[in-house]
């Protein structure tokens, strides 16, 4: 049975612990503020927010519905948007209908909910922090100014926080329902309840599951799953001597949140923000990346280039692959069936370490590459003694560039030698003409993004005179 709590309603169901929250929301519980519309989490009409008890602390986060499975919410709190309506408007609908930030309003209850999932967050109640609230939330009417007017109202009233809870602020101010005061005792005692089976001896392994539901969503309803994310064993991010290891289901989120990672990689927020949106984020799984297998995984490429080594565990024993060798072919993974990525880990970067991530896609941002690349360079004076390339979108899988990483190594960092690199590199890679773009295109926007690595980590190279 799957325990958890819908609004203010406690909820046990039988239903399959692979069955999308979305559908269970709309024709289980008869919640149609939750909307239908791309399921591929790209729009945001179906967001809800996810309460989850930790070390005594109940966080929210946005997520899409239509990518969440019912297992990966056993104890915790889900709000739909019909779970932060009181008796009148509340102050975060009122400045939507104030600022006219509704038309057709198909969008506006996913709007809502996350803008109640701002309120709700632990973070620093500043308008740059409201905005990256929607940045998963699509509307195709108000042309978004009237929606951003609305959250300057909403980062106003939400400033006057101060250190206070946000949970008791909200609630008396009547911003939010007073029921939220009480979730956290509600979910303590559900979970001393029997856990219930949630899926968890299933055969199949899954973490947030934002991509494996987009591609077989009909397949996972009745699946035999094993929920990763919900062991609290294999969460964290720590440093170990020169080394940080990661949980197999941490999330992005986790990743951007880390002060480990914000330490060695001050620009995590950046790279992270080309990367799908918020909702998405707070439950895709960085192990999960790795085992889709996808040619363009964003964070498959990142962690290539940081020479990260998985650790793959079944019911017996636990043994160590490279990233770099766990990819096969297409698809093809040096996992068996029966394993999982319980962590990974790589060696943090020291003061002479260098490192970039770049992406481009069709879309700014909520869009998969077309081609993306990661670099980490070790410098000594201005010698590379260390370079390790990668780059998605050129090969049938995440690919590692061995021998421009070798070429570029012992050598003195030039215009001539970015060059040079950017011309050997063609011999690693077989690019496909696909939708993302043709055989030559993706060959010369890997050129240029092998280019943009080093402009952006060494700005007084004139390697842009390249770029022409």
């Amino acid at each position: 049975m799957i325990n958890f709590i819908l609004n203010n309603t406690e909820i046990t169901t039988s239903m399959p612990p692979g069955m999308l929250l979305l559908d269970y929301i709309r024709y289980e519980r008869n919640l149609k503020g939750t909307k239908i519309g791309c399921r591929e989490g790209d729009c945001g009409a179906c967001t809800v927010l996810i309460g989850n008890l930790k070390n005594d602390q109940l966080t929210y986060a946005s997520a899409t519905s239509c990518l969440t499975a019912l297992g990966n919410i056993q104890h915790k709190h889900v709000v739909t948007v019909e779970g932060v309506n009181m008796d009148n408007l509340n102050p975060i609908q009122q400045a939507m209908c104030d600022e006219a930030g509704t038309q057709c309003g198909f969008c506006t209850p996913g709007f809502i909910v996350s803008m109640a999932g701002f309120c709700l967050n632990h973070q620093q109640p500043t308008y740059k922090n409201a905005i990256a609230a929607v940045d998963g939330n699509i509307c195709r009417c108000t042309g978004y100014k009237s929606i951003e007017r609305a959250l300057t109202h909403i980062t106003a009233m939400m400033q006057e926080r101060d250190k206070q809870d946000p949970i008791s602020f909200v609630t008396s101010k009547a911003i939010l329902p007073a029921y939220f005061t009480g979730i956290k005792e509600r979910l303590k005692l559900l979970a001393s309840q029997p856990n219930g089976h949630a899926g968890k001896q299933g055969s199949r392994f899954v973490g947030g599951g934002t991509d494996l539901y987009v591609q077989q969503h009909d397949q996972m309803v009745y699946a035999d799953i094993n929920f990763l994310t919900n062991n609290q064993s294999l969460k964290g991010i720590v440093q170990q001597g020169d080394q940080c290891i990661i949980g197999g289901a941490a999330t992005v989120s986790d990743l951007i949140a880390s002060p480990l990672i914000q330490q060695y990689f001050p620009k995590i927020s950046e790279f992270a923000k080309m990367v799908s949106s918020t909702p998405i984020r707070n439950i895709a799984t960085l192990a999960g990346n790795f085992v889709n297998g996808s040619p363009i995984g964003d964070f498959s490429i990142f962690f290539l280039a940081l020479n990260a080594i998985l650790t793959l565990t079944n019911s017996e024993h636990s043994r160590e692959v490279p990233l770099d060798q766990f990819y096969k072919g297409y698809k093809t993974l040096d996992k068996q069936s029966d394993e999982y990525v319980s962590a990974f880990r790589f060696k943090l970067p020291d003061q002479n370490t260098q490192f970039n991530f770049e992406k481009v896609s069709k879309r700014t941002h909520l869009d998969i590459a077309s081609v993306n690349s990661a670099l980490q360079l070790v410098m000594d004076g201005n010698i590379i003694t260390y370079a390790r390339l990668s780059a998605g979108g050129v090969a049938p899988f995440p690919l590692l560039l061995a021998k421009t990483s070798a070429f570029l190594t012992g050598k003195e960092l030039t215009e001539e030698l970015v060059s040079d690199a950017a011309e050997l590199l063609q011999t690693e890679i077989a690019p496909i003409s696909d939708a993302r773009g043709t055989e030559e295109y993706k060959r010369l926007l890997l050129s240029q993004l092998i280019k943009a690595h080093f402009i952006k980590l060494f700005p007084l190279l004139e390697v842009d005179q390249l770029l022409a």
